[in-house]
């Protein structure tokens, strides 16, 4: 047993070695607000409520940076708010005399609880604040009840509120300044790394099938008709990751107001070029050899069509992948596009020359569902295109793009 996690413990690690540098953040921001308790001045100031830091790091410390910026941003606002709120209550109540103030008082979190309750359902706000709100709750009702019992309430309030915002201003230093983990890069490498994977199908089409000399038989041993798998599964790692994004500030590459919602658009484009390649993948598997031919010329030339539609649609989707990994304008990726517009076209003209169509049926299924993988592609291309421009993507030099060898 201990073999065996320390095999697992070592696999997490070096999957990625980043969740090796959290933990070690975490313990780091946990004993940075642990000094407000160890050191006598520090105690004093705050007294107990130094454990509100302590819990504070423990609650809102995510792994990305967008994560902890979202939950520690909700946190300190809705603190402030209820607590603000909560003290105004408690004065409004005290007016009223000592009988009436603990009916104002409920009356006061009956209200303000189940409005902001039923705001969590609205979509926007269970998006992006809904720690907030739950927070808010908390800290109103905690104030407003102890209030009738408790006669410093301001002092009470002020220690709270000041050491939840030590606790969050210790994991936004932590979180940002020692081996960040930002979740706008991740989703960038996610795209990109989901069109490399539907380039590998296309080529794997186009070298192993679609090839003269191409192997049909065993065909669910081929990696390729796999790598395509996880892109179908991808949606909601890309709207986690979208949704933490957008609290990141300007880093690197990534400037404030990055077009992040522009990822959902390509992402959900490469989806629909996976569920093509999906329903190609199972047909071809299915029905895997090419039956015989009484014109074999035709036959040939289908092939031949197809194999240059899955090269070109290929080089289209790896350019656009390595055009969102530098954060460049793809300017090759429209040249493929147009390359496989006109085989396209090539094709249409080949199987309308067919007089025995039932001969070719087989295969003229495959280029049919290819067609439509093929159309997804150049929609993503648009998309991506769209991208570099929003994102402001660097344009190489006309000169030095000549240069260079494809």
């Amino acid at each position: 047993m201990v073999v065996e996690l320390s095999k697992k413990v070592k696999k997490i690690g070096e999957d990625d070695p980043r969740r090796i540098a959290h933990s070690f953040k975490v313990g780091l921001a946990l004993t940075l607000v642990s000094v407000f308790y160890y050191v006598t001045p520090l105690f004093d100031g705050f007294g107990v409520s130094s454990m509100w830091a302590v819990l504070t790091v423990v609650v809102i410390m995510e792994y990305t940076v967008g994560g902890t910026l979202s939950k520690g941003l909700n946190r300190a606002i809705a603190t402030l708010v209820g607590g603000a709120l909560g003290v105004a209550a408690h004065q409004i109540a005290v007016l009223c005399g000592e009988k009436g103030e603990p009916i104002i008082l409920g009356l006061f979190v009956f209200i303000l609880a189940a409005a902001a309750t039923f705001s969590r359902f609205i979509p926007e706000i269970k998006a992006r604040y809904d720690y907030g709100v739950t927070i808010f709750i908390l800290t109103f009702s905690l104030v407003a009840v102890s209030s009738y019992r408790v006669d410093e309430l301001m002092q009470l309030a002020l220690q709270r509120v000041s050491t939840i915002v030590v606790g969050v201003a210790t994991c936004l230093c932590t979180s940002i300044f020692v081996f960040p983990v930002w979740a706008g890069e991740d989703l960038h490498k996610l795209v990109a790394a989901d069109l490399e994977k539907l380039a590998n199908f296309l080529e794997g089409l186009s070298t192993e099938y679609f090839a003269e000399k191409g192997e049909v038989e065993n065909l669910e041993s081929k990696s390729f008709l796999q790598v395509y798998i996880s892109v179908l599964n991808s949606k909601p790692t890309e709207d986690s990751l979208m949704s933490l994004a957008r609290w990141e500030p300007g880093h690197g590459r990534f400037w404030f107001r990055h077009p992040w919602k522009q990822y959902l658009r390509i992402g959900a484009l490469s989806r629909q070029c996976a569920f093509s390649m999906d329903a190609l993948a199972t047909y071809i598997t299915t029905y895997p050899n090419f039956m015989p031919s009484s014109d074999p010329d035709l036959h040939l030339k289908i092939r031949k069509t197809c194999q240059e539609m899955s090269s070109e649609s290929a080089k289209a989707l790896r350019e656009l992948s390595s055009s969102i990994r530098a954060m460049t304008v793809p300017s090759l990726a429209s040249r493929h596009a147009s390359t496989v517009v006109a085989t396209v076209r090539k094709l249409e003209d080949v199987l309308s020359e067919g007089n025995a169509m039932s001969d070719v049926l087989h295969l003229a299924t495959i280029a049919s569902l290819l067609t439509q993988l093929v159309v997804r592609a150049r929609e993503i291309a648009g998309s991506v295109e769209e991208l570099a421009r929003l994102a402001h993507f660097k344009r190489f030099d006309p000169i030095h793009e000549v240069t260079v060898k494809p």
